[in-house]
């Protein structure tokens, strides 16, 4: 994995689906978009699909925060950057920022992911090779987090 802070590979124009009887986006669609963009982060990683059917492992979502900032309207272009913002041996905390089609944060999400067995159904440690490339992650997107 090239290593680029923050990880900025989403974009998407928002479709009519996302809009509520308000005429903007609703706040599913808001949490789909984190969703979304949060899943590249974790392919780029090697932690998602293949992932899972290689090592039997997955990371589970057990916690999403969304602070919706700005109204967001049918058509508008969006973006995504996402951090690392911790991890451990067994979980892995990313923070994801929405970018509205004017360049400014339309939501910001907080999220908080397992590294689960899935036959086993319990959490177990992320192996060497993901914990070793997490920490080179970490150190980068620490370099440019404004927390």
């Amino acid at each position: 994995m090239t290593i680029v802070a923050p990880f900025a590979e989403y974009a998407c124009q928002v479709p009519d689906a996302f809009i509520d009887y308000n005429g903007h986006m609703n706040d599913a669609a808001y949490a789909q978009v984190l969703t979304d963009a949060n899943e590249l982060f974790l392919d780029a990683l090697g932690m998602s699909a293949d992932y899972r059917n290689a090592t039997g492992c997955a990371l589970y979502t057990v916690e999403m925060n969304i602070r919706f900032l700005r109204e967001v309207s049918r058509g508008d272009a969006l973006t995504a950057r996402t951090l690392l913002t911790s991890h451990d041996n067994k979980r892995i905390r990313v923070g994801t920022t929405i970018i509205g089609s004017d360049g400014q944060p339309v939501a910001t999400g907080d999220s908080l992911y397992l590294h689960v067995d899935t036959a086993r159904g319990g959490v177990v440690n992320v192996p060497p090779d993901r914990a070793e490339l997490l920490h080179r992650v970490q150190d980068a997107h620490d370099a440019v987090s404004d927390r």
